[in-house]
């Protein structure tokens, strides 16, 4: 190469150096590399099972123990580090304190989220979805009558139910959902038959005093659903409508085997108080559970997969047909 051509080639980048130094050729020019898109977040079963783990560490949590109060502060505390809003509803059940949590999540948007629960509820139908946190007093259906008196430890029957809608508080693509979602843990739900308790107490409440300002499209509860040998059959007391779209999206994910398209249990359970409102209601509920009610509901009966289908299919649900 000649001495002329070395000095022009020299030139030639000094003179590129200094134009985009000044900003003459802006980074436009430079290729920018392809951005990594953040993978949108699923229901993640095993982080679920996390979730039972951290509620059985309180021990058995039944209404108006202080267990029951220091869960209730830990789902608050939890819901509220994952963005969601939180309401408590304080109420007292023959003389026992309780206290249902209501949850929502803001919308945002361009513009910003929405504030408050009040303006997003009044534009958007309103889904809301639920389970009881308490546990029982007493094991009385426990096979070993020495053990009646002992609580329910509740890793199924309150547990499961709690870890799938704080997963789903983690997971859920809030802003692409049609419907404004809204999560309840109910409280005094599992003490009938007690001290002349009846059951359901906490969303009764709930169902006569609903905290928004408009009246849920559609209630669905799930309760006992962590079960490793899963059977969830069609609760008759549950709406029909909800119930065919809820299990047709599970046949589609390949749960058909476990979400069983025949009708079978009829339960009182946490829809019911809905129901009797007017509100179509679901029971998601695998009731086939041999520990039910005794000292046995412990978490080794328990499975990650099983919480993830029910998870995975209430996603799906809000998600994709909402």
């Amino acid at each position: 190469m000649s001495r002329i051509r070395f000095i022009e080639i020299t030139l030639l980048v000094a003179l590129v150096a200094a134009l985009t130094f000044f900003g003459y050729i802006g980074y436009e020019a430079i290729p920018k590399p392809t951005p990594t898109p953040i993978p949108r977040l699923t229901f993640d079963g095993a982080l679920a099972l996390e979730q039972v783990d951290a509620q059985m560490a309180f021990g058995p949590r039944p209404t108006g123990s202080e267990a029951n109060l220091r869960l209730g502060d830990a789902i608050t505390q939890t819901l509220q580090a994952l963005g969601w809003q939180t309401t408590i509803q304080d109420f007292t059940y023959r003389d026992t304190p309780a206290r249902n949590i209501l949850a929502h999540r803001a919308v945002v948007s361009a513009a910003g989220p929405t504030p408050g629960p009040t303006r997003s509820s009044a534009r958007r139908p309103v889904v809301l979805l639920g389970a009881h946190y308490d546990t029982r007093l007493y094991a009385d259906n426990d096979p070993d009558v020495s053990r009646r008196d002992e609580p329910v430890p509740g890793a199924n029957d309150g547990a499961s139910g709690v870890a799938v809608l704080l997963e789903l508080a983690r997971s859920l693509d809030v802003a692409a959902i049609g419907d404004d979602i809204w999560l309840a843990f109910f409280d005094a739900e599992d003490n009938g038959r007690i001290n002349g308790w009846e059951f359901i107490a906490g969303s009764r409440f709930m169902a006569q005093n609903l905290p928004m300002p408009t009246k849920p499209e559609v209630v669905i509860v799930v309760d006992m659903i962590g079960d490793a040998d899963q059977q969830i059959y069609l609760e008759r007391n549950s709406d029909e409508k909800y119930q065919q779209q809820l299990w047709q999206i599970a046949a589609r994910l390949g749960f058909e085997t476990v979400f069983i398209p025949q009708p079978k249990w009829t339960m009182v359970d946490d829809h019911i108080p809905f129901k009797e409102a007017g509100i179509p209601a679901v029971d998601i509920i695998d009731f086939d559970y041999p520990y039910w009610h005794t000292t046995q509901d412990t978490t080794d009966k328990l499975s990650g997969d099983s919480l993830e289908r029910v998870g995975r299919v209430l996603e799906v649900w809000l998600e994709e047909t909402r």
